[in-house]
């Protein structure tokens, strides 16, 4: 019964979300508090929702101050000679740009961070696709599937650390046998990209492209950009920001509080000026919190109501008796739709140990569960409960709905490859 009510709540909310009957916000609060109410739980909703809802507070602070702290730093035009120097390479070419937006994508998806790697991409990125009337979409269905890609799979990623936490296994040993896969995966993204980018070559009009690439080689095309102290002192704090992340000095929440704050009073020394830039930033950072804060309300119903086990379970079940040995690939497929709707806390700590479990059984090692399950992160990276995902789509000011009908079509097709990539290097077994 709950296998199936969870099945259909999901269903639902995607059908509200993609015809557009509901908001984004309405329909992944209201499907899943109707679902606890049929299944005979309205009385501990209260509790299933605060419990949601202290999973993903810092989340929505943490996002807050990142969106400020970026949000300061694109008025202060500080990747503004990156964009230019960007420009200039790709020389006006869709195909270039969208070609190095996968590939910046890709790099700046190593230092872990959703948010962050958001920010860059779009920050040297999105003028130039505005300026040529390129697709939004593009660079955000790039970005998702670049971090899905690179963050879902490194130990220092949020997904992965859970599942070497969880099954007690060695970074090393899980990391090893996913370097070409990922490697491999990497390269499917950018000829997505390649593709994307001939598409759009082809969309543009032939006189305004003409137009354009004059500007670039004239120069006209860039406003001069003054490098005061203030545009070094910025760099430097940035620099040192992504340093203190990665190297995990304090928690992220804290960190993008004090750079911005400093920021702030570097930038901005007027009291009012400062309220000012507030405002034009909380129409960016709201949006976000709320959709993340909506977000926990439908983790925490969803897996304390137990729907979420029974669905794990119920998909589990249907797996044969003398088929054990394909349990590594079957938690790969599995991986993608669980990966698209449940929190990543949900999916490592509820779902992952059975599997892994099960698999064992069999005499399946942990380490190739963990690493089946990374892959659905390309998915969970374009789902309702990727918190990043919002502030990503506030950035493009783009629908969720809008977004998954341009992006799951190449996610489901990049993930595939990530498994086709897993069993033939032997990261995965299926024998």
């Amino acid at each position: 019964m709950l296998a199936v009510l969870g099945f259909a709540t999901l269903g639902s909310f995607m059908l509200l979300v993609m015809r557009k009957y509901l908001s984004a916000f309405t329909a992944i609060m209201l499907t899943p508090i109707a679902a606890a109410v049929i299944a005979g739980k309205g009385t501990k909703l209260g509790d299933m929702i605060m419990n949601g809802l202290d999973t993903v507070a810092p989340t929505a602070a943490l996002l807050l101050f990142a969106v400020l702290y970026f949000g300061l730093m694109m008025e202060c035009k500080l990747f503004e000679p990156i964009v230019q120097a960007i420009v200039r390479a790709s020389k006006g070419d869709p195909v270039r740009i969208v070609v190095g937006t996968a590939v910046l994508s890709l790099l700046v998806a190593l230092d872990g961070d959703g948010t962050t790697s958001y920010m860059i991409v779009c920050s040297a990125f999105l003028p130039i696709y505005r300026r040529l009337g390129m697709n939004p979409l593009i660079l955000a269905t790039l970005a998702a599937m670049a971090l899905g890609t690179i963050s879902g799979t490194t130990p220092w990623g949020g997904a992965a650390t859970r599942g070497i936490s969880v099954l007690h296994l060695s970074a090393t040993e899980y990391f090893v046998h996913m370097i070409g896969p990922m490697a491999l995966t990497s390269l499917a993204i950018i000829a997505v990209a390649y593709w994307l980018g001939l598409r759009e070559r082809h969309k543009i009009d032939g006189e305004k492209l003409a137009a354009y690439k004059l500007e670039i080689a004239s120069g006209e095309a860039f406003e001069p950009v003054k490098a005061d102290w203030r545009m070094w002192f910025n760099a430097a704090l940035t620099l040192l920001l992504m340093v203190l992340l990665i190297a995990e000095v304090a928690d992220l929440l804290v960190l993008f509080m004090v750079a911005f704050v400093i920021a702030l009073l570097v930038n901005i020394r007027a009291i009012g000026d400062q309220q000012e830039l507030i405002k034009r930033q909380a129409a960016n950072a709201v949006p976000v919190m709320i959709l993340v804060l909506a977000a926990g309300v439908f983790t925490g119903i969803m897996t304390d109501s137990g729907m979420i086990k029974a669905m794990a379970d119920a998909a589990l079940s249907i797996v044969p008796e003398g088929w054990g040995d394909i349990i590594p690939l079957f938690t790969a497929v599995l991986a993608l739709p669980l990966g698209f709707f449940m929190s990543n806390d949900g999916y490592w700590f509820g779902v992952v140990p059975v599997l892994a479990e099960s698999a064992a059984h069999y005499g399946i090692p942990a380490n190739e569960i963990a690493r089946a399950g990374a892959i659905g992160q390309i998915l969970h990276m374009m789902g309702p409960t990727s918190a990043p995902l919002w502030v990503l789509l506030g950035l493009v000011k783009a629908e969720l709905g809008d977004f998954q009908r341009h992006a799951l079509r190449w996610g489901v097709l990049v993930s595939v490859a990530y498994i086709l990539f897993a069993v033939i290097t032997g990261a995965i077994s299926v024998t």
